[in-house]
């Protein structure tokens, strides 16, 4: 593996939470996305490290951290990093996060609002519904139990798709060693069912924004062919939330810090560094309701009927 930086572990509450950390200045903490690990990151330090503290956490089910048999439902996440910023004596920090990261990020905003400086949500969760059937397959409770024998298939085939393409050899055995120990299976399905039920993303920053008392300042990234989270959730919260800007990547999917790191690594430096306003709810940011499944059918039918006889 290359080296990324000096490598730390602690016990945090009823798990061990390992994160790799280099450079100096104001702390970055950056937060990956699910069936992931610190080294999504890796492409991106070099140039963030040169003016920052950067610390890449393995989130807990995750990476070189603890499985412990948790809940791992979205406010237990915030809660555990939370517990572990305050353990390494981060008083004031910017925060990003990936996918599922980013929802972790967005409810640390109700345990430690005030100590976050800025929030940088890529390809982020909790900003709109859609998500693959497969994750949704994955909310099922009583299929627990078969993940965990299927973890390490399961990640070579995701390595081995499309989406996976801006990782290398390294990434790859990583996370099929990673995924494969145990517990991961556990992990995954619980944090997934957390968020997420048949009709897609459960979760998001309208459960309990009301619960905030000021935003921090709050900047989106998102690749323009994100084939896991659309970008149209991107676009949606940029035009409910004022003062928030979303940086798109043409032609980039789920990983625009994998894909495009310096274009990525520029735009984060531009946002941390600059003055920034408070976001602010423009709108209420309720996730769009989606029809019933048997409405649904109704229209395709009625589509279809319109089709065949031209009406």
């Amino acid at each position: 593996m290359d080296h990324l930086g000096k490598a730390n572990m602690v016990a945090v509450g009823e798990t061990t939470l390992h994160w790799v950390e280099c450079g100096d200045g104001p702390p970055l903490v950056l937060l990956h996305g699910l069936s992931d690990s610190h080294r999504t990151w890796r492409r991106v330090v070099p140039q963030l490290s040169r003016v920052r503290r950067v610390l890449m956490l393995d989130l807990p089910g995750h990476g070189l951290s603890g499985r412990p048999d948790a809940s791992y439902d979205l406010d237990w996440y915030a809660r555990i990093v939370t517990r572990w910023a305050d353990s390494v004596g981060l008083e004031d920090l910017d925060v990003v996060g990936h996918s599922y990261g980013g929802g972790v990020a967005q409810q640390m905003l109700l345990h430690v609002g005030r100590r976050i400086r800025k929030l940088a949500l890529v390809s982020s969760g909790g900003l709109g519904r859609e998500v693959p059937m497969g994750l949704r397959l994955m909310s099922l409770s009583w299929l627990e139990p078969l993940v965990q024998p299927l973890m390490r298939t399961g990640t070579k085939l995701v390595m081995a798709s499309p989406m996976a393409r801006c990782y290398d050899d390294r990434d790859r055995a990583f996370l099929i060693w990673a995924n494969s120990a145990p517990g991961s299976g556990r992990a995954l399905s619980r944090t997934v069912r957390g968020v997420i039920g048949m009709r897609g993303q459960t979760r998001g920053l309208a459960d309990r924004v009301h619960e905030i008392a000021e935003l921090p300042p709050i900047e989106l990234y998102w690749g323009t062919c994100d084939p896991v989270i659309p970008h149209r959730h991107g676009l949606r919260a940029a035009s409910l939330l004022r003062d928030v800007r979303l940086v798109g990547f043409p032609g980039c999917g789920h990983f625009p810090h994998l894909e495009r790191p310096v274009e990525f690594a520029a735009a984060l430096g531009d946002f941390l560094d600059g003055s920034g306003r408070p976001a602010r709810v423009a709108v209420p940011l309720a996730l769009p309701a989606r029809p019933s499944w048997a409405a649904r059918a109704l229209g395709w039918v009625g589509r279809l009927l319109r089709r065949t006889f031209g009406r």
